[in-house]
């Protein structure tokens, strides 16, 4: 019987740097034949077209973006059987053509249902959970931008012995902290050392066995025998790895979380649409805005990325001849105002 490929699961919070990190993978892959799928919550995808402009594949072998596969409009702990199962199934047909298959989930999804299905007679013996990743944005998360205030969420439980709920988004900080092979506390640069210190110490605390810790700045690339190579079978090993859902047939997001998305057949100028975000930021509970954008008199695509009210943006590509030239943005958050959004981007000066 060929050797189980290995599939490493990257998992984090929304904005967390999972994709930028698979990138950097995909571009030092050093000759390894590499797969993502990728999950997007919403129904538009941004991570997988990022991806795809990398070069998977070593030279000669098959088109690049062959190998990337975009699961959109659907968390993959909830559509496992739906979605997950068929698209892994038509992978593992390429297996002999690939080395391992690195699984991005969405900042909303729950490790442990993903890494189940691996136990199921259709995959078992084809595939092997090599480790899960996480991702924690280090300053996101010392000042309770992506999920609660983890530290007064902490002081109010310590205050009131009759306050025995957790909010869903600390739930799932620590249920993804809790599955992990490996944290990778990421943008360092953005803290200085009393807070990095802080952040892994409570990352720490989360944890229920030993794990190992890296820091990683957004100038830096992790090689990728720091990614790969765990060899941890965690299909096996999930009792280790308790959760909050252990006992659920089923769980359910906040309700309130929701995805919306703007597609805008215009160009923007950069610094003004920057504002403007920052604006409706402060106006909705906005988690994370990513995508792509049109730009007047410019050539290539820029990209471009909020986290809470800090943003970034970069050109990542030229556009291509046959693709409109559209500005397209997810937003993801809580009771989202579509029609506001939609609103305020439109009235912005062309």
């Amino acid at each position: 019987m060929a050797a189980k490929i290995p599939v490493t699961v990257i998992t984090g919070f929304l904005g967390s740097g999972k994709t930028t990190l698979i990138r950097n993978l995909l571009q030092n892959n050093q000759g390894r034949r590499i797969a993502v799928l990728v999950n997007e919550f919403g129904e538009l995808g941004i991570d997988g077209d990022l991806l795809k402009s990398c070069e998977v594949c070593p030279e000669g072998e098959a088109e690049p973006q062959s190998n990337i596969v975009e699961l959109t409009n659907g968390c993959l702990c909830c559509t496992v059987q739906e979605e997950f199962l068929p698209t892994m199934l038509e992978l593992l047909k390429r297996r002999d053509s690939l080395d391992c298959i690195v699984i991005e989930t969405s900042g909303l999804a729950l490790p442990k249902p993903l890494i189940k299905a691996f136990r199921w007679h259709e995959i078992r013996n084809a595939a092997t959970v090599d480790g899960v990743i996480t991702i924690v944005d280090c300053e996101a998360v010392s000042t309770g931008t992506l999920a609660s205030d983890l530290q007064a969420v902490e002081a109010q439980r310590q205050a009131d012995p009759n306050l025995d709920h957790e909010t869903p988004l600390q739930e799932l900080f620590e249920d993804q902290l809790a599955c992990a092979d490996l944290v990778i506390l990421n943008k360092t640069d953005l803290v200085d050392d009393d807070v990095h210190a802080q952040v892994k110490n409570l990352v720490q605390r989360e944890l229920s066995r030993a794990v190992k810790i890296v820091s990683n700045g957004r100038s830096q690339t992790l090689d990728s025998d720091v990614l790969l190579g765990f060899n941890a079978a965690v299909e096996d090993d999930l009792e280790a790895r308790p959760s909050h859902h252990d006992f659920e047939e089923d769980h359910d997001h906040d309700d309130q979380i929701v995805s919306t998305h703007v597609v805008l057949d215009r160009a923007f100028d950069p610094s003004q649409l920057k504002a403007r975000l920052e604006t409706l930021v402060q106006q909705q509970e906005i988690y994370r805005v990513k995508g792509f954008v049109a730009v007047p008199n410019k050539s290539m695509r820029l990209v471009m990325q909020g986290v809470g009210s800090r943003f970034e943006q970069f050109y990542d590509r030229p556009w291509q001849p046959e693709e409109a030239r559209q500005t397209r943005l997810v937003f993801i958050g809580r009771d989202l105002s579509h029609e506001a959004i939609e609103s305020q981007l439109v009235a912005l000066p062309v």
